[in-house]
């Protein structure tokens, strides 16, 4: 087995060729950069802009416990989101039928293609912060409904 000294790849400063998941764990270990922004809202999770590029958009995003999100995709977007704190888990529907459930905790990042649903639950007991980026951005999302008998299908 070989090792491979960390500088053996050097990954590149320019983010607009970096890839979604990078891009968010950077984002969320600078927290002095996004801290002031963070807010709660007992109404509903809270998202606001962390930045916007010609490449990218990057999210903060807050979640108290029993918020979540429907069952979406983001509309041909690819992307990704770290968990910063908290803990939150990822319902991911595939189209061919079947679910597969990911519990994410602190540190822990998933990623996602075009046409990738997917729903994420706060079931915790804490809040929860995450950090999303959009490839080329967020273009919106289109909700879902999925029933045992009719299967996965477009509502929204």
């Amino acid at each position: 087995m070989f090792a491979v000294p960390p500088n053996t790849v050097a990954a590149s400063a320019d983010l607009s060729t970096a890839h979604p998941v990078r891009i968010a764990a950077e984002l969320a270990a600078d927290r002095a950069a996004w801290a002031h922004m963070l807010r709660y809202d007992p109404e509903q999770r809270w998202v606001g802009l962390l930045e916007r590029t010609r490449d990218h958009e990057a999210w903060l995003l807050s979640w108290l416990p029993g918020q979540h999100t429907e069952l979406h995709d983001h509309a041909g977007a690819t992307g990704a989101f770290t968990l910063v704190s908290g803990n939150l888990r990822e319902r991911v529907v595939r189209r061919a039928g079947g679910e597969v459930l990911h519990q994410l905790t602190a540190g822990q990042s998933r990623v996602f293609g075009p046409d990738y649903v997917h729903q994420v639950h706060n079931d915790g007991p804490d809040p929860a912060v995450s950090i999303h980026v959009y490839r080329p951005g967020r273009t919106g999302m289109r909700r879902y409904a999925d029933d045992p008998v009719t299967g996965l299908r477009r509502i929204g």
